[in-house]
């Protein structure tokens, strides 16, 4: 083999020396890439802070056709190659290289937010939801300026480029705008947050926990177990009440006697009902009056709070009063009225 033949003016000699740098470079640069990750997952292990595990995520992102791309440009500093060719392949290289940019910068932003969300997750909801809607902002930003710096460096002009996507931009808006719509409704709903992760709430008489905020979709997990979706534009246009933030609850209810109880009684009636409540725990009585005659009983109205937002807690504590309440009434002979009708029979003359 005759290794003075000269091909591409470089002799066949060089073209071998080039290809065998670009291949010990590759292995020598892959190598390198294996030894820190090892090394600095090994130095995180012995640490607190996350700036050694971020590291270690970024060059795990480091992917095999850049460590090529770099390979070859190493070979190719041994041969020499026509001006043309030469910027073409330090085109490739920067290209190649802003790729890789765009790899790195991907993981790192979604191994912060990653450990921000779960950081937040338990204290505030409402944060981790946000996080995950603007980690996919941030991506699409960052690989939109990698294209763009990418197409710069191929000689595309990207002046007329962003404004032609302008132009671009208007058309699509308006043929997806109802898309858009929800979209934007759910950069409300993760920005001013009147619901989160974990929420019940209710939408007219659909009622669930919040399990899922999406870019166009928000679900509920029912009380019967079904899934319920909901558009975001839809959701927010509605009246939505969310019974997570709910303090404490205010309870309004009447309670009806018969038109025979002694009026010493009707007196008692209101203390039996606040003594009913204030021997519950987290309750706080209001009032109690006797409200009006109505077609057949003397009604009461009575208002309460339950000092805790949970409705099992509600619904415990109102059950427990409501028993004492008829056992006080069976004491005192007090009797509960139900619909009944008295008819007056007059005889003629």
């Amino acid at each position: 083999m005759d290794l003075d033949y000269t091909f591409y003016n470089n002799t066949l000699r060089l073209w071998l020396i080039s290809a065998g740098v670009t291949v010990v470079a590759w292995m020598a640069l892959a190598a390198l890439r294996r030894i820190l990750i090892r090394q600095i997952t090994r130095f995180s292990q012995k640490t607190a802070n996350q700036i050694d595990d971020l590291l270690a995520a970024v060059l795990g992102g480091t992917r095999t056709w850049f460590l090529l791309g770099l390979g070859l440009f190493a070979g190719s500093t041994v041969l020499t190659l026509a001006p043309e060719v030469d910027a073409n392949l330090r085109t490739v290289v920067v290209v190649v290289t802003l790729a890789q940019a765009g790899v790195w910068g991907s993981v790192a932003a979604r191994f912060l937010l990653k450990n921000y969300q779960k950081e937040r997750l338990e204290d505030d909801p409402g944060a981790a939801t946000m996080i995950g809607a603007l980690g996919f902002l941030v991506r699409i930003v960052l690989w939109a300026v990698v294209l763009l710096l990418a197409l710069d460096n191929l000689g595309v002009d990207i002046t007329a480029l962003v404004a032609g996507l302008g132009v671009g931009g208007v058309a699509v808006a308006l043929a997806v705008q109802s898309i858009l719509g929800d979209l934007f409704a759910s950069l409300a709903i993760v920005l001013d947050k009147p619901f989160v992760l974990g929420d019940f709430i209710v939408v007219g008489d659909l009622m669930g926990t919040v399990e899922h905020i999406g870019l166009k979709t928000t679900r509920l997990r029912s009380l019967g177990g079904e899934q319920l979706i909901f558009s975001n534009a839809d959701l927010l246009s509605s009246r939505v009440r969310n019974y997570k933030r709910m303090f404490e609850r205010r309870v309004v209810f009447t309670l009806g006697v018969t038109y025979q109880t002694p009026r010493e009684k009707l007196i008692l009636i209101p203390t039996i009902i606040r003594e009913a409540f204030e021997a519950q725990e987290k309750t706080r009585f209001d009032r109690s009056h006797l409200s009006g005659y109505g077609a057949s009983s003397i009604d009461f109205e009575t208002a309460w709070f339950v000092l805790a937002p949970e409705y099992g807690v509600y619904m415990d504590v109102q059950q427990a009063a409501y028993l004492q309440i008829h056992r006080r009434f069976e004491e005192e002979g007090i009797e509960f009225a139900y619909p009944t009708q008295t008819i007056f029979v007059e005889k003629g003359q």
